[in-house]
C-alpha cells in the first residue's frame, strides 16, 4: 500500500493539473469577456457610434426621457473640431479602450492571460498553486486587476475627454435643452413630446412620426440583415458600423433578432442646421424583445423572449430633397 505521503503527493499532482487546465480556459476566455462584456446585441451593439456634425464631441442636453449623461462616441469618422462633411474617409479606431481591444484593454487582457498561462510553468500569476491559499489568492488577484483596469478606464476617459469641439458649435444654437410638452396624441406620435417653437430648427409633428418610424424600420432591417434597406435608413457611416457588427455575428454563426419595438417615450434634445444639413437629436425610450439565436439550430444563445426596455440618444440628419436618416446612436449613463 502506498504511504500517506505518496498518496498526498498523487492527490496534489492531480489537483495541480486540474487547476492548470482551468487556468488555460480562463486565459483564453478572459480577454474576450473583457472585450464584449459591455456590448448589447441590438442594433448599434450597445455602443455610441456615428456623427453629429460639429457637435459630435459636444454632449446633447439632458431631457425628461434621458435625464443623465450621454456616453462619448466609441466609433466616429468625425475628428475633433471637424464637422461631418470634413470627416476622415476611413473609420475611426475603437479608441484606447474601444471594442477593437484598445491599448490598455489589450494590455490588461494580455497581462491576465499571461499570468494565468504562467501557471503552466510552475510560477503562477504571482506564485504557485501549492495549496488552497494560492487558489484564493489567484481569485483575489484577478478581481483586483479587473478593478484597477476599470478605474483606469474611467480616469482616462475623464482626463482625455475632447473639449475643442465645444467652441466650434453653431453660435446660433440654444445652449440648453428645449422645453418639452406631452403631446396627448395617440397613434403615430407615440410617446413623443413636442419641443418649444423657439428652437433654431423647428421640428414638426411629421418629423416626430419619421423618427418613430425609423426606430422600428432600422431594427427590422437589422434583424433581417438587410444591408440594402439599411442604406435607405441611415448614413453611410452608420451602415458601415452595422456591416461590421453583422459580419461579427456571421463569424460567430449567430443572428440577432429585435422584435416588438415600441416607442414608450421620446424627447427632443436639440435641433440645428449646419450648411444645408438639418440635425435633430432625440432621446428614445422603447420596448423591445432582443435575442440572439444560433443560425443552424435556432436556439437562443443570448437574450430572451421576454420584452425589455432601452433608452438611447439617436441623432437624425436630413439634406434638401431627402428624408431623415439615422446619423448617430449614443448610450446613456
Amino acid at each position: 500500500m502506498p504511504g500517506i505521503w505518496e498518496t498526498h503527493m498523487t492527490f496534489s499532482l492531480r489537483s495541480r493539473n486540474l487547476f492548470k487546465m482551468i487556468a488555460v480556459v480562463l486565459a483564453l476566455a478572459l480577454p474576450t469577456a473583457l472585450a464584449i462584456s459591455s456590448a448589447d446585441a441590438r442594433v448599434g451593439g450597445g455602443m455610441s457610434s456615428g456623427s453629429r456634425g460639429s457637435r459630435t464631441y459636444s454632449a446633447p442636453p439632458s431631457t425628461t426621457t434621458a435625464p443623465g449623461s450621454t456616453s462619448q462616441f466609441n466609433r466616429t469618422y468625425t475628428q475633433p473640431g471637424a464637422g461631418m462633411n470634413s470627416a476622415a474617409s476611413a473609420p475611426a479606431r475603437g479608441g484606447l479602450f474601444g471594442r477593437g481591444g484598445g491599448f490598455l484593454g489589450g494590455l490588461a487582457a494580455g497581462f491576465l492571460g499571461a499570468g494565468l498561462l504562467g501557471m503552466l510553468f510552475g510560477g503562477g500569476l504571482f506564485g504557485g498553486l501549492g495549496g488552497l491559499s494560492s487558489i484564493l489568492g489567484l481569485i483575489i488577484q484577478i478581481a483586483l486587476v479587473v478593478l484597477v483596469v476599470r478605474l483606469a478606464m474611467s480616469w482616462w476617459q475623464r482626463r482625455h475627454a475632447p473639449r475643442a469641439a465645444y467652441a466650434n458649435a453653431d453660435a446660433g444654437a440654444a445652449p440648453g435643452p428645449q422645453t418639452n410638452y406631452r403631446s396627448g396624441l395617440a397613434g403615430g406620435l407615440g410617446g413623443f413630446g413636442f419641443g418649444a417653437n423657439n428652437a433654431p430648427l423647428e421640428i414638426k409633428p411629421d418629423d416626430y412620426e419619421a423618427f418613430e418610424r425609423l426606430l422600428g424600420e432600422i431594427q427590422t432591417a437589422w434583424s433581417n440583415e438587410d444591408v440594402a434597406k439599411l442604406h435607405t435608413l441611415a448614413t453611410p457611416e452608420m451602415v458601415s458600423y452595422f456591416e461590421q457588427d453583422l459580419a461579427q455575428n456571421r463569424a460567430r454563426n449567430v443572428v440577432n433578432k429585435v422584435t416588438n419595438v415600441k416607442l414608450l417615450q421620446g424627447d427632443l434634445a436639440e435641433a440645428w442646421r449646419e450648411g444645408e444639413t438639418d440635425y435633430a437629436t432625440v432621446a428614445l425610450r422603447f420596448a423591445l424583445t432582443d435575442k440572439t439565436i444560433d443560425r443552424n439550430t435556432g436556439a437562443i444563445v443570448a437574450g430572451s423572449e421576454q420584452p425589455g426596455e432601452a433608452t438611447e440618444i439617436w441623432t437624425f440628419a436630413r439634406r434638401p430633397g431627402t428624408g431623415w436618416e439615422l446619423s448617430a446612436i449614443q448610450q446613456t449613463n
